[in-house]
């Protein structure tokens, strides 16, 4: 069986050596700034902390959940998760469970989230059967 494959001169590559670091991590800031914008129709309130100090490798975030529940977050490499029963608020102490992402988080957390976000995507759902048609 012959296979073609194109010449080694026309092999491009994507990879951009100027683009990877040693050492290199993400900011936690902006990160924080990404998962606020990304959940805030399912909550009551959400925003980063201005009281607690955030740095690259740790930010803070202040959630109001839909049945009045408060909480204070850290989000790091690890993931999210709980370290506040209010906002502004780490006890040391606590040692609760990180989440890969703030939507596993907040499915835990809040039933009205998960009402919400299952009802955002069955509006995009219908919006989309609507342009196909």
């Amino acid at each position: 069986m012959e296979i073609d494959s194109p010449p080694e001169e026309s092999i491009t590559s994507t990879f951009d050596e100027d683009s990877v670091e040693l050492g290199d991590v993400k900011d936690m800031r902006l990160e924080a700034d990404a998962v606020v914008n990304d959940v805030l129709f399912a909550v009551v309130e959400m925003h980063v902390s201005q009281s607690l100090t955030s740095a690259s490798d740790v930010a803070y975030i202040n959630v109001e959940t839909r049945e009045g529940n408060r909480y204070c977050l850290e989000l790091t490499e690890a993931g999210l998760r709980v370290v506040g029963y209010a906002f502004d608020q780490v006890n040391e102490e606590l040692n609760t469970q990180y989440h890969e992402t703030v939507y596993s988080l907040l499915d835990t957390l809040s039933p009205g989230y998960r009402e919400a976000f299952g009802n955002a995507l069955l509006q995009r759902l219908e919006k989309l059967k609507q342009n196909g048609q």
